[in-house]
This record gives structure tokens, sequence and C-alpha cells, in this order.
């Protein structure tokens, strides 16, 4: 019954994490990214507006750059970050193209957030976007980032996306990722877990049980999902951590279904 606010939200922020838009071996999933085109152009096309905030840019560069694992040096990772970026949004052109579905990029740092007329002029932005049916796609500015970049302090951009989310006024924030959720334990380790669907009130004890995730070119784990869900919540906007691999479960999620974990 409590999904059921699920499928009345018109504004929503989809984040795509690393891991679901990549290989491991940090090449760009083709088929991923057209389907996930396809799904968000289908959705503007049935009257609801959705950001797409979209990691990977790193990822993408990785192999143009020769790099077998992600880079350690900050001039690196900001050099690929910048190739990266072009092949991320050279694709999304591409796929989004070919429904017809007009896309913009925005990237952000998190001095933004911080500045009245930054964050005005930025929902500005993503406003008028709106009233002109265009996606807007959101990602850390990596190329020129120092502290985020360093730090990952955006979680493989799941702190990011809880904050624009608050920012366009959104009403729904869905988070997926290569986790299908939140568990009662590390279901890695644990083949028993279970899947916790429902969460009325974050607790230490829930945010104790959130592992991270190892990775090759992610930077996330369940922890920063958590902790991204907590700054929605105090806006009142729902958020839906989901996994990625079967891209046509956001229909599912959006009629309501016990899809994820549903964070109240």
């Amino acid at each position: 019954m409590v999904r059921k606010a699920v499928k009345d939200a018109k504004r929503i922020v989809i984040k795509i994490g690393t891991t679901s838009i990549t290989y491991p071996s940090g090449n760009i999933n083709l088929r991923k990214m057209e389907g996930l085109a396809r799904i968000i152009s289908d959705l503007q096309n049935s009257g609801k507006e959705v950001v797409l905030v979209s990691s990977g840019a790193i990822g993408a560069g990785m192999d143009r750059m020769g790099f077998m694992q992600k880079p350690q040096e900050l001039k690196e990772k900001q050099a690929t970050a910048a190739v990266g970026q072009a092949i991320l949004m050279q694709l999304y052109q591409k796929f989004f193209g070919e429904y017809n579905q007009s896309i913009a990029q925005i990237l952000l740092t998190a001095d933004v957030f911080g500045s009245k007329i930054k964050r005005t002029n930025t929902f500005n932005t993503f406003d008028t976007l709106f009233k002109f049916g265009v996606v807007p796609i959101v990602n850390e500015n990596d190329a020129i980032s120092t502290e985020e970049i360093q730090e990952e302090c955006f979680g493989d951009n799941d702190t990011l996306s809880a904050m624009v989310a608050v920012l366009v006024n959104a009403d729904l924030l869905m988070i997926l990722s290569d986790v299908e959720g939140l568990y009662d334990c590390n279901p890695v380790k644990n083949p028993d877990a279970k899947l916790i669907t429902y969460v009325e009130k974050m607790t230490e004890d829930l945010v104790s049980v959130a592992e991270t995730t190892d990775s090759k070119v992610g930077t996330g784990g369940m922890i920063t999902k958590l902790l991204a869900s907590k700054i929605t919540s105090r806006k009142g906007i729902h958020t839906i951590l989901a996994g990625s691999k079967d891209l046509n479960k956001i229909y599912d999620i959006l009629e309501g279904k016990e899809v994820g974990t549903f964070i109240k």
C-alpha cells in the first residue's frame, strides 16, 4: 500500500552507478546504456520528468587512456574523467537520439549546493529544461574537482543524486546499482541474506548492516546510498534502492510493485 505513492511521482531522479553501465574492465556496457535511454525516453513520453544522474566518466575513460585499473593520482583521475565524460555524452546523445529525446549535460561540484546564487541558477537551468522536455544528465565535474574526487565524498554520485533530487523538488529518487537493495547482512558473504523491502525510519542498526560493495571502477557502497536517502527523507522525498541488472524493473517500481528497498 505504501508504494502506491510512487505511482503518482511525476518528477523523478534516476541515479545509475559506474558498475551498472560498465563492464569490470571499465569498458562501456552499450546494451545497458541503450536500454536506459529507451526507458527514460518512454517515461518522458508518458508525461514524467526525469533527471538522470550518471556515473562512469572515469570508468569510461580508463580504456581510452590505457589504464587497466582506476588511476590513483588526482591529475590522472581528472584527465581520465575529461576523456570519459565526452565518451559518455556521445553515447547518451546517440541512444537518446534514436528515440527523438533531447538531452542536456550538467556537471556539478559540491560548492554549487553551498552557494545560494549558484543553487538558484542551477535550479533555473533544470526548470527550463523540464519545460522544454529535455532530460538533464548530471555528473560530478570530476575534471576540475579536487576534494570531491580525492575524498569521493559524493560516493559514486549517490549523495549528489540526493542533493539534486532536493534541488529540483523531485517526488522520487531511484538509486540503481549492482546490488538489489538493502539486506539484513552482506549477501555476498551470506547466501541466506534477506532483502529489506521497506524502511520507515533510518536507524543506526540499518546503517551498521550496510557494507561497502567491492568494485573495480565504482566508488560507492550501500552505506553511501543510505546516507543519501537520509538527505531526501528529511525533505519528504521517497527513495528506492534497486538493482540495475534488469532495467525494465524501473517500470515495476513506478507501478508500485515490491522491487528493491523503499525508504519512506
